[in-house]
């Protein structure tokens, strides 16, 4: 759990505290298979843990958000992971939504979330269309490397955007000159870079 600016998407640049929920129904490598959509490696770390109840995740949150400098008005929590729909259920939404927070989530989209009542749906498919069980969002997000082609969402979003693979912390130039040249063919879509590794931020 951290404070931090969102990175990516059409939130970019706002600050939010981060809940990373532990463990994922996927596992993205280079490599495409069952788990992967292959052209990138999964970034997290899901060794650590901690259980906690909704009301110490809240307080937590708060603090963190509080530390950071946030204000009372403007409290913003992105449930994220791994895959956050493990865990997150209505709840832990409705404990925060109590509190003040706007609420958002990034998910891949293999689960149903349009139940637990958040302000904010992001989808980032990491499984064959067939598979993506979250059918609206706000935003659409989908990873492109160097030659691979436009989407066909099974997720109708308001949004929908392309974000190049990155080398570790490195942007990957082919791919970024790739997802351009996808958008300017595509001009429904928009470039969406991973900033925060740009920013060099959490």
């Amino acid at each position: 759990m951290f404070y931090s600016l969102q990175g990516e998407g059409v939130r970019a640049g706002t600050a939010n505290v981060f809940v990373r929920l532990k463990g994922c129904n996927l596992a993205c490598s280079m490599e495409a298979g069952d788990k992967s959509p292959g052209g990138f490696d999964c970034d997290t770390e899901f060794e650590s843990g901690l259980k906690m109840s909704a009301e110490d995740i809240v307080h937590s949150a708060t603090a963190r958000a509080k530390e950071g400098g946030a204000q009372n008005d403007s409290l913003s929590v992105i449930f994220t992971g791994g895959e956050p729909a493990l865990q997150l259920d209505r709840s832990l939404v409705s404990a925060f939504k109590s509190c003040g927070w706007y609420t958002a989530i990034e998910t891949n989209g293999s689960m149903d979330v349009s139940g637990l009542g958040l302000d904010f749906i992001c989808v980032s498919p990491k499984v064959a269309e067939h598979a993506v069980r979250q059918l609206t969002a706000d935003e659409v997000r989908y990873v492109r490397g160097n030659g691979q082609g436009i989407p066909k969402p099974t997720c109708e979003a308001i949004h929908k955007l392309i974000s190049p693979t990155f080398n570790g912390m490195t942007m990957d130039k082919r791919a970024v000159d790739w997802c351009i040249k996808l958008v300017e063919c595509n001009p429904d879509w928009r470039l969406s870079v991973q900033l925060h590794k740009l920013w060099n931020i959490r």
